[in-house]
């Protein structure tokens, strides 16, 4: 670290006796906007003791809230926001790195550290067996939305309505009735009986077109309810929860609190930290949601505990990982009926059944669509907004994650089928707050 940028023994001390940075903490940033304040406080209220340009060094000391406390090249000190730098990758992870220099610590309900704890791979949850005690435990921990509403208003969390304009909403029944698709696969059916009695060959041959018919709104639903506990108990299967009821409690009040501000608040979500020093988070159809331990103690405070679990939210909204398992089915059901080429709309139960047993949770790991992601960092920024807490709080985890480095075990599996973090900061640096700056300053 050059001179300019490093603590003095002055500050390191005063620094250390807050509790604030450990003295191997310190990090450089870059800043990553054309011009920001530092504030003497972490408010806006207070004055500004200097103005940086775009691509000026700060060295960051600490963290408080969704602000980092810096010190400027010229010796000043004070705050900016978290989204006005950009850290400069760790070249080594160390033992304060994302801990003791955010403070991050989880909050109520934290975690202590759990030795040699490998993390998870593709074969592990390929592998991994179904815990069904592991699923049992996990929905025991289920909120209802009133103890959600009455946690949520001892942190003063309030509604607000935050327009999505490309929020996914689940097709209305009444207009899609579950009868036409029945009605459809009921004439295929005897279509094929007629095809036996004239060409047994070609009966045969469409063998499994029952399969890849349209299904209505409540059937892919009734899907997803079905896939989601499946999945989930093969997770927990490779890495069990930990044993933190705090901690499991915390994470399903304010998961659930989140997820009743999306298009989809019925579906029985269900939280839960899974033990694995990987810094990573899973979502499974029908509203299963998994972050590892790693994660959750990178974590500083509520805020960021409901970024990290409105991304996920996300997933299983959109039926991200859902439709993973039902292109993989149509595909089966395609080979089965010996087509090369079949308008598919749908898929049968059995098949998708068939594919979680031969694949496992693996479905997990399986790299999405870069839109995807992109869309689950937005769409967690509009359910923090919508639920009272602040849309900053995702780029604040970013940041962190960023500080371990690229280079960090604990991250190889989220580069792996995420973007680069670098890449979605910048895609939410493109797409900007608007719409959401109110909220990004509660």
């Amino acid at each position: 670290m050059r001179n300019t940028h490093r603590l003095s023994l002055a500050l390191v001390t005063a620094l250390l006796s807050l509790g604030l940075v450990a003295a191997d903490a310190a990090t450089t940033a870059t800043v990553s906007k054309p011009k920001v304040e530092v504030r003497r406080g972490p408010d806006f209220k207070t004055p500004a003791v200097a103005t940086l340009a775009k691509d000026a060094s700060v060295t960051i000391a600490g963290q408080q809230g969704l602000w980092f406390k810096v010190l400027t090249a010229d010796g000043k000190t004070g705050y900016l926001r978290v989204n006005d730098v950009r850290m400069a990758y760790a070249k080594a992870e160390t033992a304060a790195t994302g801990k003791a220099l955010f403070t991050g610590k989880a909050g109520k309900g934290r975690v202590s550290e759990t030795a040699s704890v490998r993390g998870l791979d593709e074969s592990d949850l390929k592998s991994a067996g179904f815990d069904a005690a592991q699923l049992q435990q996990m929905e025991s921990y289920r909120a209802s939305v009133e103890e959600a509403e009455a946690a949520a208003k001892k942190r003063r969390w309030a509604i607000t309505d935050v327009a999505f304009a490309t929020e996914f909403r689940p097709g209305d029944p009444a207009s899609q009735p579950q009868a036409t698709q029945e009605q459809k696969r009921q004439r295929f059916g005897i279509a094929r009986n007629l095809l036996s009695m004239v060409k047994p060959d070609l009966a045969d041959a469409a063998d499994g077109g029952d399969q890849l018919i349209g299904k209505s709104e409540q059937e892919i639903t009734d899907q997803e309810l079905e896939l989601g506990p499946l999945i989930a108990g093969r997770v927990l299967g490779a890495a069990p929860l930990i044993a933190d009821p705090a901690a499991q409690r915390r994470v399903n009040l304010i998961g659930r609190w989140l997820a009743s501000r999306t298009s989809r608040p019925d579906l029985p979500w269900t939280f839960g930290i899974i033990d694995s020093d990987e810094v990573n988070a899973f979502a499974a159809p029908g509203g299963y949601v998994l972050i590892t331990r790693g994660l959750y103690q990178l974590l500083a405070d509520d805020a960021e505990v409901a970024a990290v679990l409105g991304h996920e939210l996300s997933h299983v909204v959109q039926r991200d990982h859902y439709d993973v398992v039902r292109k993989q089915e149509t595909q089966g059901a395609l080979g089965k009926m010996g087509m090369k080429r079949v308008k598919a709309g749908g898929m049968a139960g059995s098949l998708a059944r068939d594919y979680v047993a031969k694949h496992g949770a693996a479905v997990m790991m399986t790299k999405l669509d870069r839109d995807a992601e992109f869309r689950a960092d937005e769409a967690a920024g509009i359910y923090l907004a919508r639920g009272g807490s602040n849309p900053l709080a995702l780029y604040s985890v970013l940041q962190k994650m960023t500080a371990l480095g690229a280079s960090s075990p604990k991250l190889a599996q989220l580069y792996r089928t995420h973007p680069s973090l670098d890449t979605r900061m910048d895609r939410i640096d493109q797409r900007g707050y608007a719409g959401l700056e109110t909220y990004t300053r509660r």
